[in-house]
């Protein structure tokens, strides 16, 4: 115990003062812990909880948002191939509409011909008959002419059908 008083003296340390400041120090640390660090400690727990709940609300919010992202894929996928589907119906109704067109002109265009050879046929009988008029009533003039006689109706009508006989050959 010398070694601790000499000790003491070398460093000025008294004994009654270090009691009554270990004693303040004690009453001091009791008050703050009461009335500082015990609010202190409390509403750091309180901001540890609410950060752990903006924690786990940002977990929650990235998760939906990720949830959310794989919807929107989907939905934008879905909507992809709806429009391929409905870009390849309009183009099987167009192809399909451009066939029927195509076979309409066609259709039309046949019969146009067909018209177009009646109408031919008609004009080359009607030319051809006129032809044939023609040709008996030059005949007739002919025949009487070089005949010298005037000939009669069945005369004419005789010649005209043996004329017609030989061109129609």
């Amino acid at each position: 115990m010398e070694i601790a008083q000499e000790i003491a003296q070398n460093f000025g340390l008294e004994w009654p003062k270090f009691i009554a400041q270990v004693l303040i120090f004690g009453i001091v640390y009791f008050v703050l812990k009461q009335k500082a660090f015990g609010p202190i400690l409390s509403m750091l727990e309180v901001r540890r909880k609410h950060i752990e709940e903006l924690e786990a609300d940002r977990k929650k919010v990235k998760e939906k948002l990720a949830a959310a992202e794989n919807e929107a894929k989907e939905l934008r996928l879905a909507a992809d191939k709806e429009a391929s589907r409905l870009i390849e119906e309009a183009r099987a109704s167009a192809n399909a509409l451009r066939e029927k067109k195509t076979q309409e002109a066609t259709a039309e265009a046949g019969q146009i011909i067909a018209k177009a050879r009646e109408a031919t046929q008609m004009e080359r009988e009607q030319a051809f008959a006129e032809l044939r008029r023609d040709f008996g009533r030059l005949l007739v003039d002919t025949t009487g002419r070089v005949t010298g006689k005037v000939l009669t109706k069945s005369d004419q009508d005789a010649i005209n059908e043996e004329a017609a006989a030989q061109i129609a050959i």
